[in-house]
This record gives C-alpha cells, sequence and structure tokens, in this order.
C-alpha cells in the first residue's frame, strides 16, 4: 500500500503552530524531587490491576529498563530531556489536528473541552497533564507501576491535573473493560511493544468511531540510527544505553499499513527536527527520523 496521506498538511498552519510552540513550554516543569509527598487516593489504586494478566504486546525487557529511570520523568535535565524539549512540538501537532478533526477553536485556552483522551504508555504524565489543562478528560495508563505513583504524585500538585485518571494496566485490558476514548495517544511507545499490529489493534478499538490515533515513533532509517541511537545514546548521552533498538523501529509506510488493517486510517504526518541552535524542536515535512501521524476512525467502523 503506497503512503497516500498528506505529510506534513499544517504546514498552512504554520503561523498557529509557531505560536503554539513557543507558548506551550513547558513552564510548570518541576522535578519530582522537590515534589511534597503525597499517597495516591483509594480510588486510584482500585484502578492498579496487574498489567501482566491476560492477552499483552508489552516487552519484560523493556518495562524493566523505564522503571529503573522512573524516578527522573519530572526532572527536566535527566535521561527524558529529549522528551521534555519535544513535548511543546508534539503537543502544536495534537492541537492542531485535533481542533480541525473535532472542529474546535485552536485559540480557545480549553480546546479540549468534552472530549476523553487515553494516553497509552504516559510515563510520568509529561503529556497528560498538558492535555488536562486544554480541558480534555484524561485517562493515562502504563504498565510501570512506579510510573504510575510518579504521575499521580506529580499530577496532585495542580488542581487542573489532579483530575486525571491514571492507571498501571495495558491498551489490551481497557479493550477488555470496554472502554473507549475520542482521542487516543501513542506516542514513543509503538518501539517498545513486542507486537505492534496487535498494538494497533488495541489502539483501534480504544477510539469511538469518528475519533482520532495520534501515534509518533522512530524511523527505521539509517539516519535514524545515526542520530537517534549513535548520537542521542553513545555520543551526546541524551538517552541511556540501549534505549532503542534500530530492529524495532517502523517506516512511515509500515505504520500506515499496520494502522489501516486495524480499521483506523492515517490522514496526515509529520516531522521533528532538532535545531542546535535553539535547542527547539520543530514540526517539518522530514520525516527521516522522529515523526508524528494523525489517524481517524470512520463512523461505520467496528
Amino acid at each position: 500500500m503506497a503512503l497516500n496521506v498528506t505529510i506534513h498538511r499544517i504546514l498552512r498552519h504554520r503561523r498557529f503552530l509557531n505560536s503554539a510552540n513557543s507558548t506551550l513550554h513547558l513552564t510548570n516543569t518541576r522535578c519530582f524531587s522537590h515534589a511534597p509527598s503525597a499517597s495516591p487516593s483509594p480510588s486510584s489504586k482500585a484502578n492498579d490491576k496487574d498489567p501482566h494478566s491476560g492477552p499483552s504486546s508489552l516487552k519484560d525487557n523493556e518495562l524493566a529498563k523505564f522503571a529503573a529511570i522512573s524516578d527522573t520523568w519530572w526532572d527536566s535535565e535527566g535521561p527524558f530531556k529529549p522528551l521534555h524539549l519535544m513535548n511543546p512540538t508534539r503537543l502544536a501537532f495534537i492541537r492542531s489536528t485535533l481542533c480541525r478533526h473535532f472542529k474546535r477553536d485552536p485559540y480557545s485556552t480549553r480546546p479540549f473541552e468534552g472530549l476523553k483522551i487515553v494516553d497509552v504508555g504516559c510515563g510520568g504524565g509529561i503529556l497528560s497533564e498538558p492535555l488536562a489543562r486544554l480541558g480534555a478528560t484524561v485517562t493515562g495508563v502504563d504498565a510501570v507501576e512506579k510510573n504510575i505513583k510518579i504521575a499521580r504524585l506529580h499530577a496532585d500538585l495542580d488542581p487542573t491535573t489532579s483530575t486525571i485518571e491514571y492507571c498501571c494496566t495495558t491498551a489490551e485490558k481497557l479493550v477488555e473493560e470496554g472502554r473507549t476514548f475520542d482521542a487516543v495517544m501513542a506516542l514513543e511507545v509503538i518501539e517498545h511493544v513486542a507486537n505492534p499490529e496487535e498494538f494497533c489493534k488495541s489502539l483501534a478499538a480504544l477510539t469511538n468511531p469518528d475519533g482520532a490515533t495520534v501515534v509518533s515513533t522512530i524511523n527505521r532509517s539509517m539516519r535514524a540510527y545515526a542520530t537517534a541511537i549513535v548520537a542521542a545514546e553513545y555520543i551526546l548521552h541524551w538517552l541511556p544505553k540501549g534505549t532503542h533498538q534500530w530492529s524495532t523501529f517502523l517506516t512511515p509506510e509500515e505504520l500506515a499499513m499496520i494502522l489501516h488493517r486495524a480499521g483506523i486510517n492515517v490522514e496526515e504526518m509529520a516531522g521533528f527536527v532538532y535545531n542546535p541552535l535553539t535547542g527547539r524542536w520543530l514540526l517539518s515535512d522530514d520525516i527521516s527520523v522522529n515523526f508524528i501521524a494523525f489517524a481517524t476512525k470512520s463512523q461505520n467502523a467496528i
């Protein structure tokens, strides 16, 4: 199947995206070590089910890898620094595409009011929190219990984000429970699962008819190997060594095909390009390394 999607169609929205980039920086980022201690609520603990029971596309070694550095999620200078830097750009793409799809005002302070969004593989909540501030009713799920505890503690520091529902579970378990959402986010997750096809089927099942799915990952290209692995992990030490395996990356064509087979169609893609002079990530039509895809589920999809 040819990659018949619009590559970075939001170039025509560049004025909005540039302004969004400048305003969506994580000004509320706080190092977890400075957060006051708190106990998760009983209702939150009730959601902590064994994520390993039942079918799952998880890899145990990947879970262990992220559990080892879970305490650093909100340290903007720690192992997750690249995600903190990329987050405003990811949010700009999400805001533009979801506002267009759901016919919302992208300049509103809370354009996602009334939308139910699930953040699959939420980690410490660095995407879930800004989505909640944009008005969405957010559910964040992660199979690493330490990640969920960190996310809950940090979210409770702000009344706006304390409403986020965090669950130590998997996408597959949510499907079993019959949960569905207006929009499903899976950012920098699919390259860490054992079975991308089954994972995408779960994402599709979680998406309401006429809903949206957003997936971001790394292209399986030689340029990605040189930059995302050799440079980022071994030269610049942005990420712990072994964070990524080149063989697990998907090309944009492969991702579009897998999502299509799962019942959701990619409509738009954009690349993320890092500017070393400014230290910021920008949206681009270059999808040779980091890229993000916006897909929709048709009204008559099951």
